[in-house]
């Protein structure tokens, strides 16, 4: 009998035990992020809109090349054009080296005005310096609009060609991109890649300074370039950045170029809105599953400090 009481307390806390981990599993199923860009899959031909374009990177084996099929899920259209992008084209769009082995692979499905821009990158882990919200910048400096794009890779890249696959594409439909603009944007992919890398600085924190500067660009139409550097500058103290003053110069030259091809931001104010909003919910989630790894880690530790209790 005088164990009676011990062996209810342990019952009672194994219930306890449980229901946490219960709590645990359910929280944590609710707050999986989900993928809500939108299902590409048995859509037929669109008559008006053209086929969907899929440009493969030329260095892919066959088998990479049938992998990243899959990934694109490029046999659920009855029907798509498809080319190939080698580092000739890499030289030719964006003045890079014409001996790289193109791996990135993108398709794109063209949508109707005013659908905006949606980029998918379907392997993550493989695409190992861009982001969504970059590649989502970069494009709309490019002049790329109303499109869903969705970018993959059998090995693991730093993701910066896609762009050149992506203007292929339009090329190859006909469709001519400013050459100016195009390496303007590439110029922008690799600014961001590299004060991210560099300065240590989160790439979606890059992300939201380029986005606020075009924003600001766009409200206050500035007419010359020290107005741009005074935009650049508020913009990197409003977001309690630290860039190094090599940083902030290209930076601002990078702006200064996009004033002098006149650029009108202004015509994807809501998508540079809608940018922002994203950005900072990513922001926000890395926080919040920051606070739910500690929690789970505490928990588990008591648990353990607990089980360790019943044995001494």
């Amino acid at each position: 009998m005088g164990n009676l009481p011990r062996l209810q307390g342990v019952e009672k806390m194994k219930s306890r035990i449980g229901l946490w981990m219960l709590i645990v599993v359910l929280f944590a199923s609710f707050a999986l992020p989900s993928n809500t860009f939108a299902s590409t899959g048995d859509q037929g031909i669109n008559e008006k809109l053209g086929l969907p374009i899929v440009v493969y990177g030329e260095a892919l084996s066959p088998s990479q090349k049938a992998e990243v099929t899959d990934l694109l899920e490029v046999n659920q259209h009855e029907q798509v054009d498809e080319f190939t992008v080698n580092g000739q084209d890499l030289a030719n769009y964006i003045g890079g080296n014409p001996n790289s082995n193109m791996y990135s692979s993108v398709k794109i499905i063209h949508q109707d005005n005013g659908a905006g821009l949606n980029i998918d990158i379907v392997t993550p882990a493989n695409i190992t310096q861009v982001t969504k919200e970059m590649y989502t910048n970069a494009l709309l400096t490019a002049g790329v609009e109303n499109a869903d794009v969705l970018v993959a890779s059998s090995v693991k890249v730093s993701g910066h060609s896609a762009l050149t696959g992506i203007y292929k594409a339009y090329d190859a439909k006909g469709v001519k991109l400013d050459e100016e603009r195009m390496k303007v944007a590439s110029d922008e992919l690799d600014i961001a890649t590299d004060i991210a890398e560099e300065e240590g600085i989160d790439r979606d924190k890059i992300s939201e300074l380029l986005t606020e500067i075009k924003k600001q660009i766009a409200e206050q139409d500035p007419a010359t370039r020290e107005e741009i550097e005074q935009i650049v500058q508020e913009q990197i103290q409003s977001l309690n950045i630290e860039l190094s003053e090599e940083e902030r110069q290209r930076l601002i030259d990078l702006f200064e170029q996009m004033r002098n091809l006149n650029i009108d931001f202004d015509q994807v104010r809501n998508q540079l809105d809608d940018l922002t909003g994203n950005i900072q919910d990513l922001i926000n989630d890395d926080g919040f599953w920051n606070n739910l790894r500690n929690a789970i880690q505490d928990f588990f530790k008591s648990l353990s400090n607990f089980i360790s209790s019943l044995f001494n």
